[in-house]
Formats: structure tokens, C-alpha cells, sequence
């Protein structure tokens, strides 16, 4: 208020110095001519000091005037003001409280006791009259910011100034609904495939398949009615789909139960369908929304379909159904047209380098030995890229029978000598892994992240290479080895195939992942093995590389001797806090204790070599052991996976894992 005296008053001040000074100079003047005159002409004298003697006087009472005039403006002003802000106090849309140290409240203004009714809240505490409020000024004391808090069925900014016990709140429910009404109508983009559509209907006739067609057609239909959705059906086995954010939280609340009622009765008539999904929202581009829509089916199909990837702008992808295992496909062509893909990618290629997870298995290794085969046969020179200081025993087995072959031998590479090779038109080729992270040369990966080939048996995650130039992800495999034994078929044959190790080290990996072939085989996958037998695999040498040390025996039993029932049919065992376990030990743990009766899921806890903590899963199939481990910063299959963690306990990961386990029983 000072300050605004201060800006009104100066202007009204230099005009009256100014003015005063004016006078002055004027009666000086008229002084020195007064004198002058009456040294000529004394009437003229006389004359001109009555002039003067009038001109000051007039002078004079226009100044009082402008002054008296001021100061009444400025009294007049300072009164509107003080009233202007007794008003706004009183009056405006501002909910203004004043309480104690001891929260009794000491005033509110009219717009704040409206929310209380006709309850008198003078002098009472803020507790007894509303808990709520009272809760709510007490979380936010100490932030100097603006909050949006809910209080009973309103929305408000709120400020506490605890140090003069005063509460600010602005009511912006209405603006709240606005933008909650704009969130809600925002477009979301849906595509839904049949997963195995092809498979299904090839050995159909076409009555079977029309009446296939419409009851899947109608089943959608109804579905998307009943949500305020837009279905059309672009192909056989694709749909479009096209709704309102509001809708889709409806469908995501429901967890996308379609899913299990189209596989189920499906399922019935011996021709199980299932479908996959894959749905953006929240970009105002609709072309993005689309793209976007894609690379979500395309997530959800690579981690083995029979599912729902929902992703919105800026988010993370939020996954729903994957309750069941993959179906084998019984078509080669996929297989064919990698093959022949691959074959382009070499002949633009000046040296390909193949690399497997970090800490590789059987399945990896082998798997690298394979494609360097396949670059073989097409001219192309290939190095294996491995870590010799962080090798299983079966591998370390497997490099001690390599050290025999001098052509495998040489082949075999570093990170750090594979990255100094590397040029501008060399090809990575990732197998057994699909993060970067885990990759056991991720300089070599960053090196050549613009020319990179995946192929994997695993599902897919959220963590994945940005453009890789070939993807080949097919998690109804056993093992990566299947996947590349097939290639095999589509390669030149007037060149040297797989010898008698390199077709052994491939039938151990397959043997690996399948536990002996007891775990998630199919035909394909026995067609492999008997393709490798055919190439010379060794099937005791297998044997022998998978030999279990000794002490991995005693380690394994040690940990199978924890063994506890955390929830119905679930077992964990939890290694020591001081002790290091080897992942195959945990691994090789899990699986044992499958085989127990009672058990459909089995999880193990150890610190591993490198000081994090490892948990091993493994299930039947009824537990989606995969989406458990992907909350806690890992993957894998439905029934196999596991994930590392850093900075934490064993007793505090397996607090962690029970309460995932909760969770995940609770969305089933």
C-alpha cells in the first residue's frame, strides 16, 4: 500500500516543485524589474508590483488547491482499496481458514463455511468437524506448493501456510471434470489377431471355417457393443478396433475376459483360438496411434501371443491374459523365409559376430556355433563372441572339447577383441536374448545397433533393440538350437553342413531347455534333435557336457533342504545371505522341485557370483510365473524365467516376490 501512495504521489509532488520553482524564478524576475523601473519611471514601478503582488497570489491558492485536490484522491483511494480487500476476503471464490497451533480453527470466510453447512466451526477443532480436512492440512504443512487434493465430492488447490496457521483452497472441480471428460474421450487405437488362425483353418472345409468365422465375428461384435467400442474386421484373422479412453478402462477393469471365452469355447470344439492384442491411446497424431497399435501386437505376439498389450503415450505397456503356452505352428515357412532373409543380410555384410547372454548355457552357445555354420556355408567369416571368465561348467566342458577343433577354436572371440574387429558393414546377430542389457558384449551391441539380427525362443519384453534388421522370435520353441537347426534346410548344399561337435553342442542346448525333452517340446522339436543325429550329434557327449559336478550336487540338495509352502501348490527355497550360488544350482533347484507332487510353481532365492540376487522360476503352466518375474525387473516364458536384482537383501527380495505372488493371484 506504501508503495502504491509512493507511485501516486510523485508526479502530483515534481509538478508542484516544479511549479513552486517557477514562481519563484517569475517573482525574482519581476523584482529585478521593479527595481530597474523605478530608477526610469516610478509609476511603472508601482504599476508592475501590483501586477506581481497578484500573479503570486494567484500562484499560491492554485497550488493549495492542486494539493488539497491530492491529498482527498489519495484518501479516497486508500479507503476503496482497504474496502476492496475486506471484500475480496469476504466475497471471493477462495476458501480462506484460520486455525491455532492446537488446529482449532479461529475463522473461515463465508465461501469456505458453506462447505461445512449450517455446522457452527468457530473456535471448534478442525478434527471433530471434519477428519478429512484436518488429515488433509496436516500432509501438506509442509510443501510451499500448490497441491489438487479431493476433499469429500470436490476437487482443490490447496496452500497451507502453517507459519501464520492459514489454508487456501480453491475449488477447481469443475475444471477437474473438464479435463477428466477430455482424458476420457482421447481415441485409442486397437488391433486384434488371431493367432493361429492359419493353422487352425488349413485342414477345414469351408463350412466349418464359415461358421468358424462368424461365431468369432459376432463374439467380438457383441463384445465391443457391450463397451461403446467400433470393431471392423480388415481380414481373416485381423480386426480393427477403434474407441474412447473411457471405454478402454472399462474393457481393462474386465480384464479383456474375451480372451478366455472365445480360447474356451473354442477350446470345446477342438479347434482352440486364441487372440492377441495390441492397443495405443493418448496421441493426438492418428497415424502415430496406429504405428503405435502395431508395435504393441507386435510385443504381444512375440511374447507368445494369447494377450494384450495396452500402451499409452509416454507410459509403460500394461499386459493382460498370457495365461497359457504358446501353441506350436505347424507351418515351416517362417523358418524358410528367415533363412532366406538372413542369406540377403550376409551378402551385405563384410564379418558377422554372434553373441548369447551374459553367463551363456548350452542353448546359446550352441546356438552361436550354429549360425556360424550357416554364415560359413554362405562365404561369410563369423566369430563367436563368449566371456571365458564367466562360463557354466557344462560350457566350460564344451570350450574344452572346441580346443580340440582349431577352425571352431579360432573363431572364438573376446567382447573386447570382437569390438576392435568390428566394422561399419559387420552383422551382430543376438541369439538366446533379446535385451541389450543382458547381452554378454553390450559395447559390441551399442557398436552395431544399426545392424543387428535377433533370434530368440523367449518372450519378448518392453526392453528391446530399436530397429534390429531381422527379427525372429518364436516362443513356442524349446530352445534357440531348434529354431537354427531348421534353417539348415533352406542352406547351400554343395558346401560343408554341421560337424560331429557343432551338431552335439546344438543337441545339448535343445536338451537343456527341454529338461531331456520333458519340458516344452513339440514335433519340431524332436524333428530338430533327429536332424542333429543326423549331422553326427553324439548324444553320450551331450550327456557328458551336462554332467552336474559334485559339489553343484550337494549345493542343489542344500537348497532343496529349504524348501517352504508360500502359498497353495507353490514352493520357494532361499539360499544364504553370505553364500554365492551358481544360477545353474538355483536353476537346477527350481526345476527339482517341479517334480515334487503338490508343486505347480517353484521359486528360488540366491545371491549369485556377482553379489545381486537371483531368483530362479519355474511352473506347470498354470502359473504365469513369466508376468512375476517381469515386475520385478526380469523375464522369460510363462513357465521358465527369473530376474536379478541389485542393492537389495535376500530377505528383503523375498518380501518383494511374496508380495508379487499376492498380486498376481489377485488380477488372475
Amino acid at each position: 500500500m506504501k508503495k502504491l501512495f509512493e507511485r501516486i504521489r510523485m508526479p502530483e509532488f515534481l509538478e508542484d516543485m516544479r511549479m513552486r520553482y517557477a514562481a519563484i524564478a517569475m517573482v525574482v524576475l519581476a523584482v529585478i524589474g521593479i527595481l530597474m523601473g523605478a530608477l526610469i519611471r516610478p509609476w511603472l514601478a508601482l504599476l508592475m508590483l501590483l501586477i506581481l503582488i497578484s500573479l503570486v497570489s494567484t500562484i499560491f491558492y492554485a497550488l493549495e488547491t492542486i494539493a488539497k485536490n491530492t491529498n482527498q484522491y489519495i484518501s479516497d483511494l486508500s479507503y476503496r482499496i482497504k474496502r476492496g480487500e475486506q471484500e475480496a476476503l469476504i466475497k471471493m471464490p477462495i476458501g480462506i481458514l484460520i486455525y491455532d497451533e492446537n488446529l482449532n480453527i479461529e475463522w473461515t470466510n463465508p465461501f469456505l463455511q458453506k462447505y461445512f453447512g449450517d455446522t457452527d466451526v468457530l473456535g471448534q477443532p478442525l478434527e471433530h468437524v471434519d477428519a478429512e480436512l484436518a488429515e488433509l492440512i496436516r500432509s501438506n504443512e509442509n510443501t510451499n506448493e500448490t497441491k489438487m487434493v479431493t476433499w469429500g465430492q470436490h476437487q482443490f488447490e490447496i496452500i497451507v501456510q502453517k507459519s501464520i496457521g492459514v489454508v487456501y483452497l480453491m475449488d477447481v472441480t469443475r475444471y477437474a471434470e473438464i479435463e477428466e471428460r477430455a482424458e476420457d474421450e482421447k481415441i485409442a487405437i486397437g488391433q486384434i489377431f488371431i493367432d493361429n488362425y492359419d493353422e487352425i483353418t488349413q485342414t477345414m472345409d469351408d463350412q466349418v471355417i464359415t461358421n468358424l468365422n462368424s461365431y468369432v465375428t459376432n463374439q467380438l461384435t457383441d463384445w465391443a457393443n457391450q463397451f461403446g467400442m467400433f470393431l471392423k474386421r480388415i481380414d481373416n484373422d485381423r480386426f480393427f478396433l477403434l474407441a474412447y479412453a473411457k471405454s478402454l478402462k472399462d474393457v481393462e477393469r474386465d480384464k479383456f475376459k474375451i480372451l478366455d471365452v472365445i480360447r474356451e469355447e473354442t477350446s470345446k470344439q477342438n479347434y482352440p483360438l486364441t487372440l492377441s492384442l495390441g492397443i495405443a491411446y493418448g496421441d493426438e497424431d492418428l497415424a502415430q496411434l496406429a504405428v503405435t497399435s502395431q508395435s504393441n501386437l507386435d510385443l504381444a505376439l512375440g511374447r507368445g501371443g494369447d494377450q494384450v498389450v495396452v500402451r499409452a503415450k509416454g507410459h509403460e505397456a500394461r499386459f493382460y491374459g498370457g495365461k497359457t503356452n504358446p501353441m506350436e505352428k505347424r507351418t515351416r515357412v517362417r523358418a524358410r523365409m528367415v533363412a532366406q532373409a538372413l542369406q540377403e543380410l550376409f551378402k551385405q555384410t563384410d564379418k558377422v559376430f554372434v553373441v548369447g547372454h551374459k553367463r551363456p548355457d548350452m542353448d546359446a552357445v550352441g546356438a552361436s556355433m550354429g549360425i556360424r555354420r550357416i554364415a560359413q556355408m554362405n562365404g561369410k567369416e563369423c566369430y563367436i563372441v563368449i566371456d571365458p571368465d564367466h562360463l557354466h561348467s557344462d560350457v566350460e566342458r564344451l570350450m574344452g572339447q572346441v580346443g580340440q577343433d582349431p577352425e571352431v577354436a579360432n573363431a572364438i572371440v573376446t567382447p573386447e577383441a570382437a569390438l576392435s574387429q568390428a566394422t561399419d558393414q559387420s552383422l551382430l546377430i543376438l541369439v538366446d536374448h533379446s535385451k541389450p542389457s543382458i547381452s554378454a558384449a553390450p559395447d559390441l551391441y551399442k557398436r552395431l545397433a544399426a545392424r543387428t539380427v535377433i533370434i530368440d525362443h523367449h518372450r519378448r519384453g518392453e526392453e528391446f533393440p530399436d530397429n534390429p534388421m531381422l527379427v525372429y522370435i518364436e516362443p513356442y520353441a524349446s530352445s534357440t538350437c531348434e529354431l537354427i537347426a531348421e534353417m539348415f534346410e533352406y542352406q547351400p548344399t554343395n558346401v560343408p553342413s554341421l560337424d560331429k561337435l557343432e551338431a552335439t553342442a546344438m543337441l545339448a542346448g535343445i536338451t537343456v531347455d527341454t529338461k531331456s525333452f520333458s519340458l516344452r517340446t513339440g514335433t519340431r522339436t524332436f524333428d530338430a534333435a533327429s536332424y542333429l543325429r543326423s549331422m553326427g550329434a553324439d548324444g553320450m557327449l551331450a550327456q557328458n557336457l551336462l554332467k552336474e559336478n559334485i559339489d553343484s550336487f550337494i549345493q542343489r540338495n542344500h537348497l532343496i533342504d529349504t524348501i517352504e509352502m508360500i502359498a497353495p501348490n507353490m514352493a520357494l527355497c532361499t539360499g544364504e545371505e553370505d553364500k554365492r550360488y551358481d544360477p545353474v544350482i538355483a536353476a537346477q533347484a527350481a526345476d527339482t522341485m517341479l517334480s515334487l507332487n503338490g508343486v505347480d510353481a517353484s521359486f528360488v532365492i540366491t545371491k549369485r557370483p556377482s553379489g545381486d540376487v537371483g531368483i530362479s522360476a519355474r511352473s506347470t503352466g498354470d502359473v504365469n510365473v513369466q508376468v512375476i518375474m517381469e515386475a520385478m525387473g526380469g523375464g522369460g516364458h510363462l513357465s521358465n524365467a527369473a530376474t536379478q536384482i541389485k542393492g537389495k537383501t535376500i530377505a528383503e527380495v523375498r518380501t518383494d516376490l511374496l508380495a508379487q505372488i499376492k498380486k498376481a493371484d489377485e488380477d488372475a
